[in-house]
């Protein structure tokens, strides 16, 4: 296997999901909560439920960075969840609407550049 193709293949690329219920009964918690769902986006997260954002990236290693970086924002209460899972099992994952299947959602094709 070519040292490219290594790269891209779907075992090294990485899905990081971040899964969270933050309190929003006042409205100090709702600024956190809009606060902790900014720094996410801002950090290249998309919505893929409400509460729950990933985060496609070239490696583990590259995940883990943006592990930390939401691990650097966790606000004081309320329950955040991070999972990493490689591409093949994020594309391996069945999603529905009500009880009709739907497509994944379009996987970015990351660029390296050296």
């Amino acid at each position: 296997m070519s040292i490219s193709t290594d790269r891209l293949n779907a075992y090294r690329i990485m899905w990081t999901l971040v899964m969270y219920d933050l309190p929003t009964e006042t409205k100090k918690e709702r600024k956190v909560a809009s606060r902790f769902r900014k720094e996410l986006q801002k950090d290249g997260f998309s919505m893929f439920q409400f509460s729950m954002y990933v985060r496609h990236s070239s490696s583990s290693e590259n995940a883990t960075v943006h592990s930390k970086r939401v691990k650097k924002n966790l606000p004081e209460h309320g329950k955040i969840g991070i999972l990493q899972i490689t591409d093949k099992q994020f594309g391996e994952m069945e999603l529905f609407y009500g009880s009709k299947p739907v497509e994944l959602p379009h996987v970015p094709q990351q660029l390296e550049l050296f």
